[in-house]
């Protein structure tokens, strides 16, 4: 295989590929030889076709296969061994090929202009770190225990109030016929909280042990047996017990109940949970000013094909004259994104930065998390859209690198209070509102086009290696 370059305009490069006819040939050969063992025609034993008889009958077919082949190995070595990476789809131009003939073609490419890195050390940010005060520790857990109240037997004959639990049995029936689900057995009520039926637990104010009590309440609008719906039941209740309030002392045993080795170590973990409240939104807070401070860094030419593809995705929906009066706003927008797209890839590249499979599942895993009782229809949603999987991948690769390149800018580290960071955060939430309102005229127009899509698409990386496109045989 040779290799020449044509032509160059700035980003823009045309190699000239040649490979001889010999080394076609032997492609050919190697492929004849392939499908020999395979191939069954009658008067001929399996692997016996003589390879002249299987060019007559399979040559075309196999000549393309294998100029598909060629195509795909020579062009990509082509484009490594001249260190271009792509900036979108190479296209190919035949100008000479065919079975017995040498392969001559043209790869028109836009390659992806040259990111200097090295300036990543100089950018600073705000690392915040927020201190927990003592009291705000003292004040939640107290919270928690004010939640969690204790409940303490009463003699037989004392009466139910408001605040007091209430355990009974029931039976229940409507027009005087009982009813699937109309039964409990030592269902507990905390009265006033009005949690069972609307109105049913006012109604067991002042009952005692033992006593039997009629209540009747309105079965609801999501009651399971829809023919009873907004119907009025009566329900015989036998009271077990009644119970009072008992105010929590918050000591080993509170914090052992819930999970703690001991009090101590239940407000190291409560100090912890209040920090990790507000640490991934300050860290998102430190994530948007190191891209804002990419966002900085010159690069030289952007291409072109990006260019066209972002400004389509920032103007997804919208008429076309509303995307021509908006050009110079989406071309700043969609430089400003490529530009720290290709900052960062490069940074990634340069660093081997990888996303393994495990990190992959436990960000899924995050997901499923973050969503109680639909984990089947989050795994096979990932599992079942690939791009949906990529887009994933994507997001936990960008983490990485701005983890990586944390280690490497300058940090000033910041440590604040809990009301400190809840104000940082309010100014924070100010300011983007603010940016907002700068973009408001884009987002009007495209509230005035009834079809809308929701799809984002990331800017293609630098790492992966498009599919080539054959634009014309001669």
């Amino acid at each position: 295989m040779k290799v020449t370059i044509e032509n160059k305009k700035g980003l823009n490069k045309d190699l000239k590929v040649f490979v001889d006819k010999k080394t076609m040939n032997t492609y050919m050969d190697e492929k004849y030889e392939e499908i020999k063992g395979t191939v069954n025609l009658k008067g001929f034993r399996p692997g016996k076709v003589p390879k002249e008889i299987l060019k007559r009958q399979f040559g075309k077919a196999i000549f393309s296969e294998v100029l598909d082949k060629v195509l795909k190995e020579t062009s990509t070595k082509a484009l490594e061994e001249n260190k271009i990476k792509p900036a979108g789809q190479p296209k190919l131009d035949l100008k000479t090929y065919g079975e017995d003939k040498e392969l001559e073609y043209i790869i028109s490419v836009t390659e992806l202009p040259k990111v200097e890195t090295k300036s990543l050390e100089n950018i600073k940010y705000d690392q915040y770190i927020v201190k927990i005060d003592e009291k705000e520790t003292d004040k939640r857990i107290n919270e928690i225990a004010k939640n969690q109240p204790n409940f303490k037997e009463t003699s037989s004959d004392t009466k139910s109030k408001e605040g007091d639990l209430v355990v009974f049995d029931y039976t229940a029936t409507v027009d005087g016929k009982p009813f699937k689900g109309g039964e409990g057995k030592n269902t507990q009520l905390t009265l006033g909280k009005d949690l069972f039926l609307k109105g049913f637990d006012k109604q067991l104010v002042g009952v005692k042990k033992d006593d039997n009590k009629l209540v009747e309440a309105k079965l609801p609008e999501n009651f399971p047996e829809k023919d009873l719906v907004n119907k009025v039941a009566k329900f015989s209740c036998k009271i077990n017990s009644v119970k009072k309030p008992e105010k929590i002392t918050i000591n080993d045993d509170f914090a052992k109940n819930l999970g703690a080795k001991d009090l101590k170590d239940l407000k190291t973990l409560i100090s912890k949970q209040i920090n990790d409240e507000y640490k991934n939104s300050l860290e998102r807070l430190s994530k948007n000013r190191i891209l804002k401070e990419l966002e900085k860094f010159k690069v030289n030419e952007i291409p072109e094909n990006l260019l066209e593809e972002e400004i389509k995705i920032l103007s997804q929906g919208m008429k076309e004259e509303d995307i021509k009066k908006n050009r110079k706003n989406f071309e700043e927008v969609a430089k400003k994104r490529i530009k720290v797209g290709l900052i960062l890839n490069e940074f990634g590249e340069q660093n081997k930065i990888k996303v393994t499979e495990q990190e992959l599942q436990a960000e899924i895993q995050k997901q499923i998390r973050m969503m109680p009782g639909q984990e089947k229809m989050v795994m096979d949603f990932y599992q079942k859209n690939q791009s949906a999987l990529a887009s994933l991948r994507g997001t936990v690769y960008e983490e990485k690198i701005i983890s990586a390149i944390k280690e490497k800018a300058k940090a000033k580290i910041i440590e604040v209070t809990k009301e400190e960071a809840e104000k940082i955060l309010k100014d924070s939430q100010k300011n983007e509102i603010e940016t907002s309102k700068d973009k408001k005229e884009i987002k009007d127009k495209k509230k005035e086009v009834k079809k809308t899509t929701s799809k984002k698409s990331p800017i293609k990386s630098a790492k992966s290696k498009p599919k080539l496109k054959k634009v014309s045989k001669k």
